[in-house]
């Protein structure tokens, strides 16, 4: 027999409109930095490797320590404003990946119990329509197109 019923925690009603708000919360929060970038933007300006993000902390370990190194010609206030929303981006991005991992998690272990089920009504429903139970070969009819068998590929190499 299958293993079923991986995952028997549900979200109450409650709990679902408690996300649901929370969502909408933080979508409303975020409202303001909504950027929508065309894929040629995303290559032009989303460039910055793991090398120079280095490269750019260097430039800010400078400008903290030592600002008399520092060019007159860049503007520090927005440099500074851009280096923390930047650090406070990835805290929020690191955060909800690691809540989108628990999601999926989740919903991988109830599509596994959902198809599970699935196969033995399947077989429940086969078993009932080799009885004539009425309904029961529509059903399994209507429930075959899901379990298209192909014919094995003939080995066109000839044998040495």
């Amino acid at each position: 027999m299958a293993i079923t019923n991986l995952n028997n925690v549900h979200l109450t009603e409650q709990e679902v409109n408690d996300v649901k708000n929370a969502l909408t919360g933080l979508e409303n929060a975020l409202s303001r930095i909504n950027i929508t970038l065309t894929s040629e933007d995303r290559q032009k300006y989303g460039s910055i490797n793991e090398q120079n993000k280095l490269f750019v902390n260097k430039v800010n370990d400078y400008l903290v320590n030592r600002p008399d190194l520092s060019t007159t010609q860049v503007d520090w206030v927005e440099f500074n404003n851009d280096f923390a929303s930047r650090l406070v981006m990835e805290h929020i991005s690191a955060r909800l990946n690691i809540l989108y991992v628990k999601i999926q998690n989740a919903k991988i272990l109830h599509d596994y119990d959902n198809y599970q089920a699935s196969l033995v009504d399947y077989g429940f429903t086969g078993f009932m329509a080799g009885t004539g139970a009425e309904g029961f070969e529509t059903k399994l009819n209507d429930l075959k197109q899901f379990f298209v068998k192909t014919s094995p590929k003939k080995d066109t190499k000839g044998s040495d």
